[in-house]
């Protein structure tokens, strides 16, 4: 008896754990070799858990169906926490376009599956599980399947779609990759250009905010305090520094200060709003109050305490209990305006203007505790799945359809997950996790997901695919695979000029395919085509879940 037999008998835990690790170290490796130029990536994972398999190195099936969903968990929460807090903005600013192109990608993988299924004499069943394998969509073909045992067909029937999709898939992936390189040749695209054109194209609805030192000549303003002069809320301009017209020191700007002719404030906001503002206010002033003497300067706090998160910055009320003007928040790569409104999340920075006293007194109910920026809050990330599985078990009934559909374990935590970071808490629990931390449960949950894939589907797979059946299946696969993407991403780079790392991202989300976003942010060295993704994925993710569900019914 073999090492392996015998410690499969003595040690199954060990067993298992020893065949994981062999299957993705093996495809660890392999993703670092590069085959005409192109590296797998962790896609290499998924090819040698197909031969360990294939080869009779299987764990337990139901470990391996854990680790894989669990893996699939992790990978789509951990997304969704990174693209949150930007996907609603992305909606407004192309979301409708990158969605429309998402929808037309899942109809037109949709028909060509079911012409190619007739063409062929497939039953639908397999056309279902080759339509979810060539998009690379487990749930869909859980879905599938359980849209067929809804309906009492053959057991039989019940299994075909695992096989077609275990034909279809690993080309798929091979498919998605190659054909965004074949976009890439054919539209001789400069990546290095094309991502310094996607960052100019995500900051020029953020204009950069600027200062401006203005002289009060409007008459019309003796008397008025600074939040009732007009234009303050219209231009959204916020005035920090403010020096009165009979000499004395700099001090922070309070919304009761009451202005006179001759002062001279430091208003904060954007170019244009702040050559608006100018306009109400009387002339540029040749004093920089940032430079002119006195005890007020600034700090950069970083908001940690969590009984002032959700609240609106005229609600933290520094400037009245603290004298301390609120003038700009950063959150991430985004800078805004301190608009009284603006909600605050935990990890805003904000930009202070005050004395010392003043400064050290708001920085001590900010919180200002940058070590818990570092810490990883599980409790929250727990409560987000378990919230995000229950989300994907409940079922969406569809007029015309026998069974309810469901989002799966794929859609359910990924919606929470970009709800949740969105909103910055969930109850008393903080939603936060540092980018290192996000990067590693991505890494290891697309690695589990693929490994197990690759194990769960190696067996049948040589059989089935070097079958004059299997060869079918895997020559409709790849036309279901590259012809909706080759149309969508031509007529979306052709049409409306889209950019090559928002493209990537579109069609590897339209597939709803991990590896292909890991290979686009490979490519681009840097995470600009998982905007696109995340935009793109739930909306995807719906639908490919109910096209599947519908052609496995037509049966």
């Amino acid at each position: 008896m073999s090492f392996l037999q015998q410690l499969h008998l003595d040690n199954p835990v060990a067993y298992d754990l020893l065949i994981f690790s062999l299957v993705i170290l093996g495809g660890i490796g392999l993703g670092n070799v590069r085959f005409w130029g192109v590296k797998l990536g962790t896609a290499g994972v998924l090819f040698v858990g197909l031969a360990a398999a294939h080869f009779g190195l299987r764990p337990e099936t139901e470990v391996a169906h854990f680790l894989k969903e669990f893996g699939l968990v992790l990978f789509v929460f951990a997304l969704g926490m990174q693209m949150g807090p930007g996907f609603f903005a992305s909606l407004r600013r192309q979301g409708r376009m990158l969605n429309t192109y998402a929808f037309v990608l899942v109809v037109l993988g949709a028909v060509v599956a079911l012409a190619g299924g007739w063409m062929f004499g497939m039953p639908l069943p397999a056309v279902a599980g080759l339509f979810a394998g060539a998009t690379t969509n487990t749930p869909a073909l859980g879905a599938a399947q359980q849209a067929l045992a809804s309906a009492h067909v053959d057991p039989a029937l019940v299994t075909l779609p695992a096989l077609s999709y275990a034909a279809a898939y690993p080309m798929a992936i091979v498919g998605i990759i190659l054909s965004l390189i074949i976009l890439r040749i054919f539209f001789k695209v400069d990546v290095d250009e094309e991502v310094e054109l996607f960052r100019r194209a995500q900051g020029a609805g953020i204009e950069p905010l600027q200062r401006m030192n203005l002289r009060v000549e409007n008459p019309n303003l003796e008397g008025v305090s600074i939040a009732s002069v007009p234009g303050v809320q219209e231009t959204s301009v916020i005035i920090s520094r403010y020096r009165p017209a009979l000499g004395g020191e700099v001090v922070a700007a309070k919304p009761e200060t009451k202005l006179q002719v001759g002062d001279v404030i430091m208003a904060v906001g954007t170019q244009a709003h702040l050559d608006q503002f100018r306009l109400v206010i009387g002339s540029v002033s040749t004093e920089n109050l940032m430079k002119a003497p006195g005890r007020i300067t600034y700090r950069r706090v970083v908001l940690t305490n969590k009984r002032l998160l959700g609240k609106r910055v005229r609600e933290l009320g520094l400037d009245h209990f603290h004298g301390v003007a609120v003038t700009r928040v950063s959150r991430g790569d985004l800078i805004f305006t301190a608009l009284p409104d603006l909600r605050l999340q935990f990890g805003d920075m904000l930009q202070l203007v005050g004395d010392e006293d003043s400064l050290n007194a708001a920085t001590q109910r900010l919180g200002n505790a940058v070590q818990m920026l570092q810490e990883t809050k599980f409790a929250a990330i727990f409560a987000g799945i378990l919230l995000g599985v229950l989300l994907g078990l409940y079922p969406i009934r569809i007029e015309g359809l026998p069974a309810p559909v469901r989002l799966g374990l794929a859609g359910g935590p990924l919606i929470v997950a970009i709800l949740m970071s969105h909103l910055g808490r969930l109850g008393p629990m903080v939603m936060h996790m540092p980018i290192n931390a996000n990067r590693a449960l991505r890494e290891l949950g697309i690695i589990l997901f693929l490994a197990n894939v690759g194990l769960l589907s190696g067996e049948h797979f040589v059989s089935t695919v070097f079958s004059m059946q299997g060869l079918q299946w895997v020559l409709l696969g790849i036309l279901v695979t590259m012809l909706p993407l080759l149309i969508v991403g031509y007529i979306a780079r052709k049409v409306h000029r889209v950019n090559f790392m928002t493209l990537c991202g579109l069609l590897s989300g339209g597939m709803t395919d991990p590896p292909a976003l890991a290979f686009a942010t490979t490519m681009a060295r840097c995470d600009s085509p998982a905007v696109a993704y995340a935009t793109v994925y739930p909306l995807t993710m719906l639908l490919r879940i109910v096209a599947a569900q519908v052609i496995a019914q037509l049966a």
